[in-house]
């Protein structure tokens, strides 16, 4: 027997009276966000921003996974730390921030490096994944062990003026996974890094938020009228023009972690 979501307290209905008013939300829609859990891979410029406004929004359970420590040049863009933090593991620091903003979070951190034999014991109960981490390895390390637990994966990226946001449901028999985005060639952990390129700090936020909204739209599928997973569709986002374009990722029937031959 499937138990219905918990209805939420007098609290909670006045913190989150501007998302139950507004029609394409609505009390079911907040409540589910309130009975959802997303893991939160990367506490880095993509991580840190998306994190403030998936608490924001009522997600009750979240998992944060970083294995790094707060240094001082990640301020100009990784929202949730402060001067304090440098020299302390993001996860922890992270749970710090939580713990502040909103209580009533259930918080599970790890400062476990990601590799394909952890990957899916880290992010097992999840209904979500947001991968915002900086090298192909380990993106192609969580994409598989989503494919291989049927949860759905939203990736962020972001480098200096330009963000892609995308979510991937490879499990599903007619939808991309981020593999089939990026192929094979990435599993080596080699990958620009900001440090040699650059950021613009107000890019990573653009790109945060973008992929908070769309985590939002993941896990209100079915339920309330925001719901639009928009599964394989890669969202690019311009910071110097400004802009936005949408691609569209087609599943590979030759991929290794969901394709035909899988």
């Amino acid at each position: 027997m499937t138990l219905a979501p918990a209805p939420l307290s007098p609290a909670r209905l006045d913190r989150f009276a501007r998302h139950i008013v507004l029609p394409e939300i609505g009390g079911a829609g907040q409540v589910r966000l309130a009975a959802s859990h997303v893991a939160v891979i990367g506490l880095g410029g993509i991580g840190s921003p998306a994190l403030q406004y998936l608490a924001a929004s009522g997600i009750g359970t979240l998992t944060l996974v970083d294995d790094d420590v707060v240094d001082c040049s990640n301020l100009q863009r990784q929202t949730i730390f402060t001067t304090r933090d440098v020299g302390h593991g993001k996860a922890v620091s992270a749970r710090r921030w939580l713990a502040n903003f909103d209580d009533s979070l259930t918080v599970n951190v790890s400062d476990a490096r990601i590799t394909p034999g952890n990957a899916a014991g880290l992010i097992a109960g999840a209904d979500l994944v947001l991968d915002g981490t900086d090298n192909f390895a380990t993106r192609l390390a969580v994409s598989d062990a989503c494919v291989a637990a049927g949860i759905p994966l939203l990736s962020a990226a972001v480098g200096r003026f330009q963000g892609q946001v995308a979510a991937f449901a490879g499990h599903l028999s007619e939808e991309a996974c981020y593999r089939c985005f990026v192929g094979d060639a990435f599993d080596a952990e080699d990958c620009d890094t900001c440090a040699d390129d650059g950021m613009l700090g107000a890019m990573a936020g653009w790109a945060a938020t973008f992929a908070a909204l769309q985590a939002v739209k993941v896990l209100l599928t079915g339920v309330a009228a925001l719901g639009d997973p928009g599964w394989g569709k890669l969202h690019i986002l311009d910071g110097l023009t400004p802009g936005l374009r949408t691609i569209r990722i087609a599943k590979d029937a030759g991929c290794k972690a969901c394709g035909s031959a899988a």
